[in-house]
């Protein structure tokens, strides 16, 4: 009898066979590496989802840029409002086109997410982003461009804070030792802070444990299960798959992890990092329903890879930045996730 795992793997490569004439997934591009930031560097500015209301929202964005010692350059549409995207898809999509194509400018940070990223997928000059390869920084609904650009470039990416975000010491630590510093770091919970006998917080549920190492490819999980069926979903065969959310009551959670099983993604995957979930839940019925930790325990467990849940990134002030596309080692026992080579050369 076949186990779960193979029936997934099974699964996904039926959906791709002869019954439907659609031909399997082709290679992953060969990869290459951006070149590592340096003081002074001009970064390009872009706005892929909703869009930014104050000026003086844009004015502390401008002032977090020039505190990492970057040159900050906003897109010409930064700042435009098309309904609740910043400027209709072409516009959004133009920008980073134009940021990828400009050669003064050496990476590019996404100022906030929303929705709407995806929408700029047909629109994206890849054969433009593959000559330029530049880091990508961003998390949430930037996720739609980090598979896209996994999947059609090679070029890695970081999932990491927007320019939004707090940028908190722990954040700018973690994404100055890969984008600046070219490390190869291990991430793991931080020492939680209680005064208990025993921590609550910060600590790591391991659902399968054991070592796994692939390429690290994932984001939030709500934006990568609606990518799945389109050519902007990267092969995850033997990729360290890692997933957060937002706002999310748990049977979604359950549905969207249950369209990743019957895609046949889950199936493929070599391990699983599920980091955190704000504000996951809801107050209908507690107690009756399943838990978050047990939909990822009927999801995760009976795949037999390492998998665990409690990895500091996702919808947190302080998340670490991790980089997509590269190759990486997890440890679901001791809850760390360890890369195994630089995203920058």
């Amino acid at each position: 009898m076949l186990d779960r795992r193979t029936a997934l793997a099974a699964l996904g490569a039926a959906a791709v066979s002869s019954s439907t004439g659609i031909p399997a997934a082709p290679p992953a591009p060969l990869m290459r590496k951006p070149s590592r930031l340096s003081p002074g560097d001009t970064v390009g500015l872009i706005e892929p989802a909703g869009f930014t209301v104050d000026r003086f929202d844009l004015d502390v964005i401008l002032d977090t840029v020039r505190a990492m010692g970057l040159v900050p350059k906003p897109a010409p549409h930064v700042m435009k409002r098309y309904g609740y995207l910043a400027g209709t898809d072409k516009e959004r999509a133009a920008d980073v086109n134009a940021m990828f194509a400009d050669q003064g400018v050496r990476a590019i940070f996404a100022v906030r997410g929303g929705w709407g990223s995806a929408r700029t997928l047909p629109y994206l000059d890849f054969a433009t982003i593959q000559a330029n390869p530049k880091l990508l920084v961003g998390f949430s609904d930037v996720t739609a461009l980090h598979l896209a650009l996994a999947a059609k470039t090679g070029c890695p990416s970081i999932h990491g804070p927007t320019l939004s975000s707090s940028w908190g010491a722990s954040s700018w630590d973690s994404f100055k030792r890969l984008a600046f510093d070219g490390e190869m770091p291990t991430w793991r919970m931080p020492a939680g802070g209680e005064d208990r006998l025993v921590q609550r917080r910060s600590r790591v549920r391991t659902f399968c444990g054991g070592k796994a190492s692939g390429r690290l490819i994932g984001g939030n999980l709500a934006v990568l299960a609606a990518m799945v069926g389109t050519p902007y979903m990267p092969d995850m065969t033997g990729a360290i798959l890692f997933l957060e959310e937002v706002d999310e009551a748990e049977y979604r959670i359950d549905r969207m992890m249950t369209q990743l099983a019957l895609s046949g993604i889950l199936g493929k995957v070599a391990g699983v990092v599920f980091g955190q979930c704000t504000n996951c839940g809801t107050d209908d019925s507690p107690g009756i329903g399943f838990s978050l930790s047990e939909i990822l325990d009927n999801h995760l467990k009976p795949l037999g890879v390492p998998a665990f849940q409690g990895a500091p990134f996702g919808h947190v002030a302080n998340q670490v930045s991790l980089p997509v596309g590269i190759r990486a080692e997890i440890d679901a026992d001791a809850g760390t996730i360890r890369m195994l080579e630089p995203v920058v050369t």
